[in-house]
């Protein structure tokens, strides 16, 4: 099927039907979990502190937390502040390559393929796979599963230390 140069040239309704997607599934095989991410919660936590910094991304980011899902969309968020990856497309791309690395899972290969599509339409010049690479690795040699992490426990922390359990360096361009 065609796309209307409207949804061509804007990822993000294509994008919200994953995410919807993704929910239905996610409740058909029992995959939905009740909400993780209290954002009200993470902003009255010290500066510095893991669920802090995710509040603080949150807002500078103008995002809101995924409340509904699977365990591994509500925490996605998450991921990019413990690896320090970007929102922009090359920093999603980073994001599902990390995950890749540590545990493999379709949904990431095809997110992580989509994104590669969009940049290299859009974006050629921004297609890096060096970073790429390096963050699959990080995500091979870290401590994370993304299927049963469990950040909720982690807020209080200082992000280093957060960091330092997951097994990830400080992120090297």
């Amino acid at each position: 099927m065609m796309q209307s140069p409207t949804t061509a040239s804007n990822p993000v309704p294509r994008l919200q039907q994953l995410l919807d997607l993704l929910d239905r599934q996610a409740e058909v095989h029992g995959l939905a979990v009740p909400q993780i991410v209290y954002i009200e919660k993470l902003r009255v936590l010290p500066l510095g502190t893991f669920g802090r910094t995710l509040a603080d991304f949150l807002e500078q980011n103008n995002l809101k937390p995924f409340t509904t899902g699977p365990r591994r969309k509500q925490l996605h968020d998450g991921i990019h502040v413990i690896t320090g990856y970007g929102t922009d497309f090359i920093g999603e791309a980073e994001v599902q390559a990390f995950l890749l690395g540590t545990k493999f899972q379709l949904i990431n290969l095809m997110l992580g393929l989509a994104l590669l599509r969009i940049i290299y339409k859009n974006q050629p010049q921004q297609l890096n796979w060096d970073r790429l690479w390096q963050a699959y690795q990080r995500g091979y040699h870290s401590h994370l599963d993304p299927d049963t992490w469990q950040p909720e426990l982690l807020w209080h922390l200082p992000l280093a230390d957060v960091q330092a359990l997951c097994g990830l360096a400080n992120r090297q361009n």
